[in-house]
């Protein structure tokens, strides 16, 4: 069976078809345990989606391809973690009174230019667990890891030209987005980058909320949103309106993901626990911190140590919580997923979309790893 129809009879499944009714019944009744409907949706779907995600991946013509590069970013890609993206573009295409199988195509080819960006970006910070397991780079290799990644990115827009469910006018215009999304983050990993390489310590609130954007916020939530709704045929107040809604999610989970990196556990975050300060990593709490720390200067001197001493991490972590730079952090994206939820619903009619949505705000708040 050829690729595309293997993909067709997966998406023409009764768990597919019938993915957002079984969504209705997962809800929770009490209100006030809404957070937990996107997390039970994720952990519902996230097995169907990756295998969706994953039959997207070419085979080679060689047998030695499969061993070098296409069976290392199958396996990569089958330990894919929670698939949020890929799902959060299914329920903004439903959102919008669309078929949320025309989304899958987008949602895939998201989700393995994440795939790409996780290889390249573990290389690049020298790191050594993801999703608890080591590292490509320290399994086959760091030129071998490259060229997966490579290939991740190189099926991204070509996923979605070949999908027969969409216009070639929606295809164009979701593959310029795709296009914008790449710029926009790779933009934000050199800021990320380059900060720490030259031991950059005179920033502002503004340079790391312009990192963080371009590096998370749009590939996290603005554009799988903006994308979904585009191919579920939204208005064009709609498109913006989940774009601005995953922008502001978006950053907020960035902000959560820096906190776990901190102050979670790391059982709970399943990579290199600390591994931001031992990489001297400009995250809201620490240009928070050096803006109100009486301690600044050691705080700087932790960071440019480039340490994995469990005691200097804890007493770095010390001075950003005596500076209220923790405090100040979770009030920062608690606020962004509020205002941000408060304008969703005067956006999309009520449905179990926008439930899930609303709580997929929550949760990436909230959630642990």
């Amino acid at each position: 069976m050829s690729q595309l129809a293997t993909v067709d009879q997966m998406l023409n499944s009764p768990e597919v078809l019938e993915m957002f009714e079984r969504a209705q019944e997962l809800a929770p009744a009490a209100a006030e345990a809404n957070q937990q409907i996107f997390e039970q949706y994720l952990n519902e779907y996230a097995e169907l989606a990756g295998a969706i995600i994953n039959v997207l991946i070419p085979v080679g013509t060689h047998p030695d391809m499969e061993r070098y590069l296409y069976g290392p970013l199958s396996a990569y890609s089958e330990n894919g973690g929670k698939r949020h993206r890929p799902l959060i573009c299914l329920a903004a295409a439903h959102a919008v009174g669309g078929d949320h199988r025309r989304a899958f195509s987008s949602g895939a080819a998201i989700e393995h230019f994440h795939t790409a960006a996780l290889i390249h970006d573990d290389i690049a910070d020298d790191a050594e667990l993801r999703r608890g397991e080591p590292c490509m780079h320290l399994t086959i290799g760091e030129g071998l890891a490259i060229n997966a990644g490579d290939l991740a990115l190189s099926v991204v827009n070509g996923i979605v030209m070949r999908d027969p469910l969409l216009d070639d006018a929606t295809k164009v215009r979701v593959a310029l987005e795709l296009v914008t999304m790449a710029q926009h983050t790779v933009e934000g990993q050199a800021l990320d980058i380059g900060w720490a390489r030259d031991g950059r310590y005179d920033l502002s609130l503004e340079d790391y909320l312009t990192m963080a954007i371009h590096k998370t916020a749009y590939y996290s939530g603005a554009v799988p949103l903006a994308v979904g709704a585009i191919v579920g045929g939204g208005s064009e107040d709609q498109i913006e309106g989940l774009r601005q809604f995953g922008m502001d999610t978006g950053l907020a989970f960035q902000i959560q993901d820096d906190l776990l990196n901190l102050v979670g556990t790391e059982e709970e975050t399943k990579k290199d626990f600390r591994n931001d300060i031992t990489e001297g990593k400009r995250t809201l709490m620490v240009v928070h911190a050096l803006e109100n720390s009486p301690q600044r200067d050691r705080l700087i001197e932790i960071l440019s140590l480039h340490t994995k001493d469990p005691a200097l991490l804890q007493e770095a972590v010390d001075i950003m919580e005596a500076s209220g730079s923790i405090a100040y952090a979770r009030e920062y994206a608690d606020q962004l997923v509020q205002d941000a939820k408060a304008r969703l619903v005067e956006l999309v009619d009520p449905s179990i979309s926008r439930d899930l949505l609303v709580s997929m705000a929550d949760w990436f708040v909230e959630r642990l790893q």
